[in-house]
């Protein structure tokens, strides 16, 4: 295991060690993250500034994304169909879950991050020193990033008793990772990189937020706008496809939402599928979320 790899996964579990310490911090912990969230994609728009023939490089992110984002549907749905099925979610823990946002939040949450890309892009453009130094600063925001996330795996306080229960949620989360590394093995050779390397753009699970900072750092610019994207595209189907889906296979629907299951899409599969679909959602978005991180870089300290 590389020197790299440990020091990015350091913080993450030593934000997971630090213990939930009331309301008032971990709303303010999940607001910094927020905030970091917008910043690290904000450089990341300003290293895009950076790259030579911006628009025809951009031309090339977009088909290379299309281009991930229909192989690993077509993985993820069948996989899905195959290995979970017409199954219904099960009424344990259906604990009283209140939907905090609906489809015009889901969605409006996307166009803000997209939003900062831009604005990061557009301020690279103006002033090419930020361009050439967003990198670092990005890199140096993500250590943060990734202890605040390991703190609200610990916060999420699912046991393993309950994932281990959740048969359903376990099977979803299986099903997604194995069709995620397939597709992206599939896709690699498209899109002109390793295999590992198409396998690590392919484990964000629709995490967008997290995927295109990560690829960023660890490759480049122009792959972690290749991640970001493909995972915003998932979100955005998943959304669609949830009220069409969530009635005839659930499983297969709240396991296409991915990481998101256990939070932005949470609202939705709670409103289109029942409270019964809560707790497998809860599962299988917090196995996927704890997964996604380590996942990704571990494939990426292949990268010599």
């Amino acid at each position: 295991m590389s020197a790299g790899l440990l020091l990015m996964l350091l913080p993450l579990l030593l934000g997971y060690l630090l213990p939930p310490r009331g309301p008032r911090f971990e709303h303010a912990v999940g607001r910094l993250l927020e905030l970091i969230v917008y910043l690290i994609l904000a450089l990341m728009g300003a290293s895009l500034a950076g790259l030579d023939d911006l628009g025809r490089q951009l031309g090339r992110i977009g088909l290379q994304a299309a281009t991930l984002f229909v192989i690993l549907a077509v993985c993820n749905l069948a996989a899905l169909w195959l290995l979970v099925g017409r199954r219904g979610a099960s009424e344990q823990d259906a604990s009283a879950f209140v939907p905090s946002s609906g489809l015009a939040a889901s969605l409006g949450g996307s166009v803000i991050l997209l939003l900062a890309v831009a604005a990061g892009t557009f301020a690279g453009l103006l002033l090419p020193p930020l361009a050439e130094h967003a990198g670092s600063a990005a890199e140096a925001a993500l250590y943060l990033l990734l202890g605040l996330i390991g703190h609200q795996l610990r916060h999420a306080d699912i046991s393993l008793k309950r994932v281990l229960l959740n048969t359903l949620g376990v099977r979803i989360a299986i099903a997604l990772v194995f069709s995620s590394l397939v597709a992206g093995a599939i896709a690699a050779p498209l899109l002109g990189l390793p295999v590992h390397q198409g396998m690590a753009l392919a484990s964000g699970f629709g995490w967008y937020s997290l995927s295109g900072i990560l690829i960023s750092d660890q490759l480049s610019a122009f792959h972690g706008g290749i991640a970001f994207f493909n995972d915003l595209a998932r979100e955005l189907l998943a959304v669609l496809l949830l009220p069409l889906l969530i009635r005839h296979t659930p499983g297969t629907a709240i396991g296409y939402c991915g990481a998101t299951a256990m939070d932005v899409t949470l609202p939705l599969i709670r409103r289109a599928g029942g409270l019964s679909c809560v707790p497998v959602a809860l599962v299988s978005g917090f196995l996927l979320s704890a997964l996604a991180p380590p996942l990704m870089l571990t494939l990426l300290a292949f990268t010599g």
